[in-house]
């Protein structure tokens, strides 16, 4: 991420024009967020103390207890040699099956089903001008760029979060509850992330109906 990533807030009324500006600025503010996701659940590199330094700021406001995840998270990156930080990026998202960064993967495994989300994925992608680049359509850190270019408000962003993103990362949240005498630093990046969609208008009411929370103990597969 880059630019100034300062929120600015102001205690005095403001006119309907200026309300509808602040509407599309937090909007925009969402995005860069999800920008962010994508960053750290990329394969890291030189710049990830700053992704992560960015990405908990942007969250402070609105979203302390994540932004507070993040913050263990930078911590463990700051004193990690970067080829140690690959080291356990690989064994955590591309080794562990349970944890794969492919989101169709952990939703369908490698069955038709998961060439069918493939496809309907590039569907999307080229309806709206993105591109993955070199990477598969559901790899997840892919997800979240396309997600940041959508309205959050619209249709396709909303189930992108509720049926794609909150099960595929719950399920690799789920994964490390048993790992209590050396917990995998991306927990926290995970459990942030899953705080933040989970404040999503629908998928709020969805976590508020089934009394989940990736904040509260873990108790089993979060689905």
């Amino acid at each position: 991420m880059r630019g100034d990533t300062r929120q600015q807030t102001g205690s005095e009324p403001r006119p309907e024009g200026s309300r509808r500006g602040s509407q599309r600025g937090s909007r925009k503010e969402i995005g860069r967020v999800y920008l962010c996701f994508a960053d750290l659940l990329d394969y890291p590199g030189p710049g990830l103390a700053d992704q992560t330094r960015t990405c908990a700021d942007l969250l402070a406001l609105d979203h302390p207890e994540a932004a507070g995840c993040l913050q263990e998270f930078l911590d463990c990156v700051e004193g990690t040699p970067l080829g140690r930080l690959e080291e356990i990026y690989t064994a955590t998202f591309d080794v562990n099956p349970a944890c794969y960064i492919f989101a169709g993967y952990l939703l369908f495994g490698e069955s038709f089903k998961r060439g069918k989300f493939l496809v309907r994925l590039q569907e999307k992608y080229r309806e709206r001008g993105f591109s993955a680049g070199n990477e598969l359509a559901d790899h997840v850190p892919v997800l979240f760029r396309f997600l940041s270019t959508l309205d959050p408000e619209e249709v396709l962003a909303q189930e992108l979060v509720e049926d794609c993103l909150l099960p595929v990362l719950g399920k690799m949240n789920a994964s490390f509850k048993n790992d209590t005498d050396r917990p995998n630093p991306y927990s926290q990046v995970l459990r942030a992330i899953l705080a933040v969609l989970e404040q999503t208008p629908r998928a709020r009411l969805m976590c508020e109906v089934s009394g989940t929370s990736p904040l509260a103990p873990q108790s089993g597969d979060l689905r």
